[in-house]
């Protein structure tokens, strides 16, 4: 009887002496701090990913806010080509272009571990054409400064090459949904080009 009754009593103790229950309650709360763990680190990813997404549409924001009174009126002046695009789609074209650039920009910085000094020149160079690319709208309805903003936009074509190459061996989704990017930034490029030339009464800070 003895024997029955030690044997059950060795059945409730786990291997490091503590009763089974007690065992049973500090995996529970292992595993639920786990599921809070990753809850918390899912929240931070998805919080991530919007900035990054959203980064890009707040230059082009502020840059439409500060020209969206000469816009209108200065830009329907101007000598176009006839391949110009209409003004409305250009809102579209670069919502859709900013969108995918920024979580493309979130795929880097994910696989290369945050902040970290393997980031220094995909990110700085995607930081450095998002700059440039903000600049333009200045430059070229505030100031009406054509030939600054061509400048402005073969540094910027520059960059965002030098971008996409860097990309590519890291991630291969982000540099290619960079592409139509490059595409839209080629067709901007000639645009400004051709204003430019057929432009030349436009001068730095004239106004109309």
């Amino acid at each position: 009887m003895i024997k029955v009754t030690e044997a059950l009593s060795a059945k409730n103790i786990t291997t490091s002496g503590e009763p089974c229950h007690t065992g049973l309650v500090r995996a529970q709360k292992i595993s639920c701090n786990r599921q809070k763990t990753t809850s918390r680190h899912r929240g931070r990813m998805w919080a991530y990913t919007v900035g990054f997404t959203v980064l890009p549409h707040v230059g082009g924001f502020l840059g439409w806010f500060i020209t969206r009174k000469e816009a209108p009126v200065w830009y329907e002046k101007l000598k176009k080509p006839s391949w110009c695009p209409p003004r409305k789609m250009f809102p579209v074209a670069w919502t859709v272009l900013y969108t995918s650039m920024g979580y493309a920009s979130y795929l880097i910085w994910n696989d290369l571990g945050g902040c970290s000094s393997k980031a220094i020149i995909p990110l700085g160079l995607y930081g450095a054409q998002l700059a440039f690319n903000w600049a333009w709208p200045p430059f070229f309805f505030s100031a009406r400064n054509l030939k600054m903003a061509l400048i402005d936009i073969l540094c910027l074509d520059s960059l965002a090459i030098g971008t996409v190459c860097s990309w590519y061996s890291i991630n291969k989704v982000a540099a290619l949904l960079m592409v139509p990017y490059l595409g839209w930034l080629a067709m901007a490029t000639c645009l400004t080009i051709r204003i430019w030339k057929d432009n030349p009464e436009q001068k730095p800070g004239k106004s109309e």
